[in-house]
């Protein structure tokens, strides 16, 4: 039992080493979005992501759409409405130093504090399995993560969005 209360320590500085190693991801996701009537809405996809701060989050359901994340700037195209809106970013907005600022609350909980908005991000087997938040309009937010792929090489050209031609651009 003794031997437990040495390697548990050493166990958990390895999962927070992980986050802190973390230079990409891949994953299937669940995304819920609660209101403050407790309605919630789910949608599911894929994201992709990787240093230095590259994201592609494609949604398959319960609509299609590509958000594409590039430091400063966001690319959403929605196939369906045939509509690109691309917007500036006040400030990077990047996972990867969420990840690594991120202090452990409790057995393969985190927290980091980002833009004065809370995220819990959860780990289990030295993956990210989910993180939570309350977004601005006062939503809480869970995004689930299955099939999770860390730190394998992904090409940058995933993430430079693709605008067809007849879709209406919007730059806000």
């Amino acid at each position: 039992m003794k031997i437990l209360f040495f390697l548990l320590p050493l166990f958990l500085s390895h999962l927070h080493a992980s986050l802190e190693m973390l230079e990409s991801f891949e994953a299937e996701f669940t995304q819920s979005v609660t209101d403050e009537k407790n309605k919630t809405l789910l949608y599911k996809g894929y994201v992709s992501a990787s240093k230095p701060q590259h994201a592609k989050w494609h949604y398959s359901d319960p609509v299609l759409k590509d958000i594409y994340v590039n430091k400063n700037k966001v690319v959403i195209i929605e196939p369906e409405i045939e509509q690109v809106i691309i917007k500036r970013l006040d400030s990077d907005l990047d996972f990867f130093q969420i990840m690594q600022h991120a202090k452990q609350t409790a057995s393969g909980k985190y927290e980091a504090v980002f833009k004065n908005t809370l995220y819990t991000i959860e780990i289990s087997e030295e993956k990210l399995t989910s993180i939570s938040y309350k977004d601005e309009f006062e939503n809480d937010i869970k995004i689930s993560f299955s099939k999770q792929k860390q730190n394998a090489k992904i090409d940058l050209t995933l993430f430079e969005p693709s605008i067809p031609l007849d879709f209406d651009v919007i730059s806000e």
